[in-house]
């Protein structure tokens, strides 16, 4: 890799917060492209993935993390150490928070967490959602939050419409030390396309299932092959936790199931820029967020950090 200009900042930003504050969502606009798997239902990220943005004159990686919460199962447990690995070795803390509602139990908690850092560094206490907050509100909230990590310096955003988030990219890069990139320039995330692609395909099952079922579905990428004419072969397995669920993800004549993979194919092409042929099935794996062998088969384990 080539030597930077003088001049030329390079580090890690660690997003931390929450459950379902917009972690994901504020990476990619902060990427200005999508690479990590959104969606409305809390708990969407389970893993740690980079995202990186190479400038002129700096290169930012951004790692976005799993909510901190109050584990009841050990895939829990386990996203949550991922978050709190996060916290280490990172030259800035994104700390995000949903500026459309008072601080919750949940956020005191990552507050605490992050006061008590031994060797923190700089703090950025993020308000996201300001779009749906009117001023007069947004102030309270800063208020409050902000009594919470009084050290951390505030910035209000909207991760969905770009709102400041121009300001917070130039807060974040001030923090950066100089030094080489980390990363070449073309690459913008850690994760392989297939990873990617089970990530797409769980996100459109969020958003077309049930409200009890996202939380016990998970997806494996069980073959990914290249095509010749370009494109690429996709079979992925859908777990779930109990038998009775199986029937709604697949749906009445395999309607739901169709449903998720034209979402999923489509948003996997996007990503691509390649035809996708993409086949999924359905697979019951009782409790399997409390297995560690079912962990380790769908990948959630600290081996691959």
């Amino acid at each position: 890799m080539d030597q930077p200009v003088e001049g030329f900042r390079a580090g890690y930003s660690a997003l931390v917060g929450r459950p379902n504050v917009g972690k994901s969502t504020l990476m990619n606009a902060l990427l200005g492209q999508k690479v990590a798997a959104v969606s409305p239902r809390p708990q969407t990220t389970r893993l740690r993935q980079l995202g990186i943005l190479t400038l002129e004159n700096a290169q930012v990686i951004f790692m976005d993390t799993p909510g901190m919460h109050l584990p009841v199962h050990k895939l829990g447990e386990y996203m949550n150490q991922v978050a709190e690995d996060s916290l280490r070795d990172v030259d800035v803390i994104l700390w995000l928070v949903d500026a459309s509602a008072p601080p919750t139990e949940e956020d005191r908690r990552v507050a605490v967490r992050l006061n008590a850092l031994k060797h923190h560094p700089p703090i950025l206490l993020v308000l996201n959602k300001m779009d749906i907050v009117n001023a007069g509100v947004l102030a309270e909230r800063q208020g409050l939050f902000q009594a919470l990590l009084p050290q951390a310096k505030l910035v209000a955003v909207s991760a969905v419409t770009g709102q400041n988030c121009d300001t917070l990219l130039q807060q974040i890069l001030a923090q950066l030390p100089e030094g080489a990139p980390f990363f070449s320039e073309d690459q913008v995330t850690d994760f392989y396309e297939r990873d990617i692609a089970a990530e797409l395909i769980r996100e459109a099952a969020l958003n077309h299932l049930r409200d009890e079922i996202p939380h016990g579905l998970a997806v494996r990428i069980d073959e990914f092959t290249e095509r010749s004419n370009g494109g690429a072969y996709i079979h992925a397995t859908l777990l779930i936790e109990r038998e009775t669920h199986k029937g709604i993800v697949i749906g009445r004549n395999g309607e739901m199931l169709k449903q998720i993979g034209s979402t999923a194919r489509g948003e996997i092409e996007s990503m691509s820029g390649r035809k996708v042929f993409l086949e999924l099935k359905v697979k019951v794996n009782a409790n399997w967020r409390n297995r560690p062998d079912a962990l380790r088969w769908l990948g959630y384990t600290r081996d691959r950090d």
